[in-house]
């Protein structure tokens, strides 16, 4: 494990695996450095790049200064992007997509850039979650009642049958894990507050967000993650859409379908 220490203190831990150029993975909700499935991307990434699979803020080895605020967690990126020598290629899951998104925005330096599956909701008869989704999502946490913030995050936020939930709570490992990251779930809410509202995404990201970025769907995937990934594509001035059965996301991710596309994107000279 190394780590960075964040510009308000907070340490950043951080696992470091392969050669070549420096790439950082960029987690979803109750995503964690030691989450198998992005350990297991970060091992076949490894062949083409130097990947930095990081934990962020609150989770694992990784700090959690208070108040939270997006803008540190896209310093915890600015200050991590420094540390492997001042740009990298960034990949980033589901909410873990919406950070780095926001991240581009800001002016971090990515050189490239992939967006899987933003679960942004862009069309008004797509399932929304409720208006209080943040407020109430946070309000459960600041109860510490993590079992509660998880089902509400996993059925009202994601949209999972309460049944999935259900056999996760008899799966001590699994919901272990869960519970250990569940504070974190107001973060992810933050992110995506605004865009989960079935409305447009905004037309100033064409302005501001100009790295070449792959977004990535499958087709498999629920409609409004397709519609969403369809949206971003068609705002970002130099994006392309990368739609293939098993891309998905909401199930267990195919890291040995998604690792070659990655590799692909990121060492084209386009």
């Amino acid at each position: 494990m190394y780590s960075v220490t964040s510009k308000d203190g907070t340490k950043i831990a951080y696992d470091k695996v392969g050669q070549g150029p420096a790439l950082i993975l960029v987690g979803g909700a109750f995503s964690y450095r030691k989450f198998p499935q992005q350990v297991e991307l970060a091992s076949l990434l490894s062949e083409y790049f130097t990947v930095y699979n990081y934990d962020r803020r609150g989770r694992g080895d990784s700090g959690d200064t208070q108040p939270y605020d997006i803008a540190r967690e896209i310093e915890d990126l600015e200050v991590l992007i420094d540390e492997v020598g001042g740009s990298a290629y960034m990949w980033g899951l589901s909410s873990g997509a919406a950070l780095a998104l926001r991240a581009a925005e800001k002016g971090v330096n990515i050189t490239k850039l992939a967006l899987h599956e933003p679960p942004f909701v862009v069309k008004e008869d797509d399932r929304k979650p409720p208006k209080d989704f943040t407020k109430y999502t946070t309000d459960l946490i600041s109860s510490n009642d993590r079992t509660a913030a998880i089902k509400y995050f996993m059925t009202k936020g994601m949209g999972a049958p309460s049944f999935v939930v259900s056999l996760m709570r008899i799966m001590p490992g699994v919901w272990s894990n869960l519970k250990a990251v569940a504070h974190t779930l107001p973060y992810d809410a933050a992110l995506l507050d605004g865009y989960m509202e079935g409305k447009k995404l905004p037309p100033e990201w064409k302005n501001s967000v100009k790295v070449p970025t792959l977004v990535i769907e499958g087709t498999e995937s629920p409609a409004s993650l397709r519609n969403s990934a369809q949206a971003l594509a068609n705002v970002l001035p130099n994006a392309q859409l990368l739609s293939k059965k098993g891309l998905g996301h909401t199930k267990k991710l195919n890291t040995k379908r998604i690792s070659p596309e990655l590799t692909s994107f990121f060492l084209s000279k386009h």
